[in-house]
């Protein structure tokens, strides 16, 4: 459709200029000795912690240790205490601070979003009034410039417009603060216990000055609690966070507050703000306060989420007396290093490696480490439990809807031992939460946020990318009973749309009718809760497989194809969409691509891709894989021919998770090298430096797992398998280390911004010209050696055998829910279709129908009788007209399909509302040529036609749905559109006009 080398060097080359392959310095003096690029040994140094935070990328700068338990990360303020200016705390663009909170969660994608508890603030000042009554944040807060902060892994430092100096460090459960304060100003440090951002339950302080000791904790949860689509319901606790604190310097006076009470002197408060908003929550809360004769000041805190012992434990075991700030992020240095080495690369500019680490960075904030340095960990049932034997550590925060996508599969390939960790913890909280495995878990807590069941996916692409280090059988048998039996909450509306609470909604119902229905499930859309349930079910079937399991296999994998119990071939005019339809097989109408009714977070342009384990499927059901390429260019490109970047429900959003696979897709259409224009395209315009350079909330890591795939070449091709699809690397070398002594390297000797194209690969030393990597090389480690150039390779990786392969049957009949066939009758064939408004009413029912949106309605009476019936010479099957059931077809741009045949005309009994209506057929032949015919229709009520039409049916009167009747005479038509009886017929399909109402169709033979 588009001529790569033109856009694509203005679009994609234009673009990524900035990362030019840089040449070593030693390499430009000694050109006889270059060997190739440098390799990486340092990737803190590429770590920019402050990009995400702003553009919506929700990201923290604050100091972490990869998977911390501790974040410690300003808080920043727009001036309200009931809120933050950024969803996680920190905002860019607002560098006004009110405090430096100890927990996080990385790119939550609601505001606020989660945590930020025990924010602590460096005050210069006296303490005169309640921080709790500053609410508006003007006395207690103060304004920062950029240019006084930095950000790296492991430590954060800032300097106040204040004057004061924070500098933090942190191990995994603990950290190290040192603040200055200026010599003319009083010194103190406010502990806001009660001001999580979500606020609180309750929260305490006590103050020992003989110990030089400041303990509490916050009991808070409410994830989301701000949010409208389903938050209230989470307004809960299910946390208690303590925290032990020690300093360096005797304190020079303390005190609490309480609400709008200050009480200086004292040494012990509490009380909680509520999980209310705004003014309703505003003045609301406890803290205390110490101050200080010094001006230097250190600090260290343990925190820890089943005691105050337990704190005060981790504190000690992970912090030394000896230790300072300088130390402590000494040592996170070389974490982090270990861990982001396990993706070593040569070559690339400044720009892309700090692009490219900065993503890895952010992909290791996630999961974080809840369980104490002694092995005890708060449970989702609120209980402290203790790990069992095999387990390294607990985990929490899941964003399951986000994560499987692409996050979890970096995790089991680059941490495997983590991800054992990690999917043993997911199951331990799902075992203590009654079985219920939650699809968005909080540190301990079910929040219930998004659709679908994500915890099938990440577990079996845990085990197909060779973790094994947890219960496996016992977590399939959990995830299994799940999805096959129904569980009580599973029928509540609680939390719903965005929360709710049953994690298979309506189960019962979803079996019965092979899809979730929107007006029954429970749900927040069922088109999209049928697409990842059949994502999920396929994961259990694949992994049933692996383990042997062949009754729950046969069981599952029939389940993974009922995405095609959505998928309505007739919505729009490009061959089918994903649709959501009731529990009485109705669609959902109106329908449009653009709309999100059915859907979560995303339209039905989107979700319709959203089928990985069966793209060939897929296409098929849109007419072959040469019409879902040509779909694919049109979702990807603007009609000017420029890249979708979002803001467009027709198009690609790059900003959301529910198509973050779809570039990828058409190397199983046989265009391998469009994914690789695609993915370099995407991975250039929406991702870069700087605190914007993230497309949309980073989602605990999922974005910037997108982009480390991307840099890399490959991605996972379904998110419960290890296949890998190619594309083309950013780096001439990547060394991907598994963790277990087993290496994947990645060669791109050409790579550059404009070599953008496939040309050839090798794995091993052979010629490989399929376009994905097998299991085997991704778990045994293997040489890839991919050699790119600036124009595409239209001939490498295209042949049959050469596509990825799906593991579901193929469907029996490649287009879902097409029409029954016609019913013949003489010289016509009365056809079906798909009705989508109610029309006709009873007189006991009158309100039962609307046909012109006024509440106006033909009466059942005067109709004729439904089935196959004669009407104005013609065979006609009429439509049921009692009930709620549709009885018109309405003209809105949708695809109405035929028995295909050849016939002379089609007839139909239409009508219009709402005024005379005209408007164009566009019929359709199966040779693949179109034709054009006017559809002219007289509005119903008027006394006589005016476009020659027959009047069919006439009644006396309409029904409102007042329950009245007006005596007016109302009409439907028969209009003949002739047809070309040479070729076969197959479809028609019109511009969008609802007020054109098809009552029945015969063609004519």
């Amino acid at each position: 459709m588009f001529s790569p080398p033109s856009w694509l060097a203005a679009a994609v080359i234009g673009a990524m200029l900035s990362t030019a392959v840089a040449v070593p310095a030693a390499a430009a003096q000694s050109p006889a000795k270059v060997t190739g690029p440098a390799k990486v040994t340092d990737p803190v140094r590429h770590v920019d912690p402050l990009i995400g935070s702003a553009n919506g990328g929700n990201t923290y700068p604050g100091a972490v240790m990869p998977f911390g338990m501790i974040s410690w990360s300003p808080t920043n303020t727009a001036g309200d205490q009931t809120n933050a200016a950024g969803a996680n705390g920190y905002s860019y663009n607002t560098p006004r601070v009110r405090g430096f909170a100890l927990t996080h969660v990385n790119g939550a994608g609601c505001h606020p979003g989660a945590a930020g508890d025990i924010p602590i603030m460096p005050f210069a000042g006296e303490v005169t009034s309640s921080p709790t009554a500053d609410t508006k944040d003007a006395v207690y807060a103060s304004t920062f410039s950029h240019d006084n902060e930095s950000a790296r892994p492991g430590r954060y430092m800032v300097t106040l417009d204040s004057g004061v100096k924070a500098d933090l460090a942190v191990t995994t459960r603990a950290g190290v603060g040192e603040f200055t304060f200026p010599k003319s100003s009083p010194a103190s440090l406010l502990f806001r216990v009660s001001n999580s951002l979500n606020g609180s339950e309750d929260a305490e302080i006590t103050i020992d000055s003989a110990a030089r000791k400041v303990t509490g904790s916050v009991l808070t949860g409410a994830f989301c609690g701000r949010r409208a689509n389903g938050g209230v319901n989470n307004r809960k606790s299910y946390y208690r966070l303590h925290f032990a604190a020690s300093f360096d310097r005797a304190f020079s006076g303390t005190g609490t507050w309480v609400n709008g009470d200050l009480r200086p002197g004292t040494t012990a408060a509490s009380g909680g703000e509520g999980y209310a908003t705004g003014a309703d929550r505003a003045g609301r809360g406890s803290g205390g306060y110490v101050t200080f004769a010094d001006t230097d000041v250190r600090m260290k805190v343990g925190i820890s989420y089943t005691s105050l012992a337990a704190a005060e434990q981790n504190l000690a075991k992970e912090v030394s007396e000896r230790d300072d700030v300088a130390s402590v992020a000494g040592r996170s240095t070389r974490a982090w290093n270990e861990r982001l080495r396990s993706v070593e690369v040569a070559g690339g500019s400044a720009d892309q490696l700090t692009t490219f680490y900065t993503a890895m960075y952010h992909s290791y904030l996630q999961p974080n480490v809840t369980s104490d340095v002694a092995g005890t960990y708060l449970g989702s049932d609120q209980k402290v439990h203790r790990l069992a034997r095999g387990q390294g550590v607990q985990y929490g925060n899941f964003s399951g809807w986000d994560q499987y996508r692409a996050h979890t599969q970096l995790l089991a390939l680059l941490e495997p031992r983590v991800a054992g960790d990690y999917a043993q913890s997911l199951y331990n909280l799902a075992r203590q939460n009654g079985g219920v495995w939650d699809r968005w878990v909080h540190v301990n807590g079910p929040t219930h946020v998004m659709t679908g069941d994500p915890s099938a996916p990440v577990l079996a692409g845990f085990h197909a990318l060779g973790v094994r280090d947890f219960d496996v059988r016992g977590a399939f048998d959990s995830l299994v009973k799940q999805a096959t039996v129904p569980h009580p909450s599973g029928l509540s509306d609680k939390g719903c749309p965005g929360q709710c609470e049953g994690q298979r909604p309506n189960l019962a119902e979803y079996l019965r009718l092979g899809y979730a229905p929107q007006d029954t499930c429970h749900c927040w859309g069922g088109a999209a809760e049928t697409l990842e349930d059949a994502t999920a079910d396929f994961a259990l079937a694949d992994w049933a497989g692996r383990l042997g399991r062949d009754a729950e296999r046969d069981l599952l994998m029939p389940r993974a194809s009922w995405w095609r119990n959505t998928f309505n071939p007739s919505a729009g005019q490009e061959g089918g969409y994903q649709q959501a339809r009731k529990a009485d097989g109705s669609w959902l109408w109106p329908f449009s691509a653009t709309s999100d009714a059915g859907f979560a977070q995303g339209t039905s342009a989107t979700y319709t891709w959203m089928v990985q384990h069966d793209v060939s499927g897929l296409a098929a059901a849109m007419g072959g894989k040469e019409q879902a390429a040509k779909r694919l260019d049109t979702f990807f490109h603007r009609a000017d021919g420029s890249w979708a970047t979002g803001g467009d429900g027709f198009r690609y959003d790059p900003t959301n998770e529910p198509g973050i696979h779809i570039p990828w897709l058409y190397n199983a259409l046989g265009r391998p090298w469009k994914t690789q224009e695609t993915v370099r395209a995407m991975a250039s315009l929406v991702y870069r430096t700087g605190p914007g350079g993230l497309p949309g909330n980073d989602d605990l890591g999922t974005m910037s797992a997108w982009y480390v795939f991307a840099a890399l070449g490959m991605y996972p091709q379904t998110p419960s398998r290890a296949e890998m699809l190619l594309s083309s690397p950013m780096f001439p070398k990547a060394w991907i280390k598994r963790g277990n002594d087993r290496t994947i390297t990645v060669s791109a000797p050409q790579a550059a911004p404009e070599a953008v194209y496939v040309q050839d690969v090798t794995v091993n030393g052979k010629a490989y010209t399929r376009s994905w990597l097998p299991e085997s090389l991704l778990n045994q480690g293997g040489d890839v050696v991919v050699n790119v150039g600036a124009t595409p390779g239209t001939s490498w990786a295209t042949g049959s055998g050469d596509l990825p392969v799906d593991r579901v049957p193929s469907a029996g009949a490649p287009i879902p829910n097409l029409p029954a066939a016609c019913e013949p009758s003489g010289s016509s064939c009365a056809q079906r279709l798909q009705y989508d408004v109610d029309g006709v009413a009873t007189t006991d029912a009158r309100a039962q129908g609307n046909l012109d949106g006024k509440g106006w309605s033909f009466p059942a009476e005067q109709l004729p009788e439904p089935g196959l019936r004669t009407v104005s010479g013609g065979t006609y099957l009429i439509p049921e007209t009692k009930g709620t059931a549709g009885n018109f077809h309405s003209l809105r741009g949708q695809r109405t399909y035929l028995t295909p045949g050849r016939y002379q005309a089609l007839d139909l009994l239409v009508t219009a509302v709402n005024g005379d209506q005209q408007t164009e057929l566009t019929i359709a032949y199966a040779d693949g040529t179109t034709a054009t015919a006017p559809l002219k229709v007289t509005d119903w009520a008027s006394a006589a036609p005016r476009f020659g039409e027959e009047a069919a049916i006439t009644a006396d009167t309409r029904y409102n749905i007042n329950n009245t009747a007006d005596g007016r005479k109302v009409n439907i038509w028969r209009v003949s559109v002739p047809v070309d009886a040479v070729r076969e017929t197959v479809s028609f399909t019109s511009p969008a006009v609802p007020n054109v109402k098809i009552f029945a169709l015969t063609t004519r033979t």
